[in-house]
């Protein structure tokens, strides 16, 4: 019985992160992910790329109970390089450091966040 709740327990906190970054396989791999509107294809594209590297960051960060933010970081960022590294062996796309750094900025974004929430949570439960 204890087994299984570790293994429940381990699935509830890797499986979120594990399924984002197979997401973002499955979605690498695609030759083409152009919708076609131009500027507003390319920007909205960066943005995603800066969202979901900020959504797999918190993620790890979760999965890790929140007590190695730099590990999370670190799983994340390598993980942003192997991605685009993956990318440039698909036809139609290509290996960008430029993503790399927008994953990169998504990932700072997103602990920056997490730290000002923790601290104002902090603020008030102290107050």
């Amino acid at each position: 019985m204890a087994t299984a709740r570790r293994i429940l327990r381990a699935t509830t906190l890797f499986g979120p992160p594990l399924a984002l970054m197979g997401l973002i396989f499955f979605l690498s791999a695609q030759p083409d992910l152009n919708s076609g509107l131009g500027t507003l294809d390319a920007i909205g594209r960066k943005f995603v790329h800066f969202a979901i590297y900020g959504a797999l960051w918190w993620l790890w960060d979760r999965a890790l109970n929140h007590r190695y933010p730099l590990a999370s970081a670190v799983i994340t960022i390598v993980y942003a390089i192997s991605d685009e590294y993956h990318q440039s062996f698909v036809d139609g796309r290509v290996g960008s450091v430029r993503d790399v750094l927008i994953d990169t900025a998504g990932v700072l974004a997103a602990w920056a966040l997490s730290r000002w929430l923790a601290r104002r949570q902090e603020r008030r439960l102290s107050a």
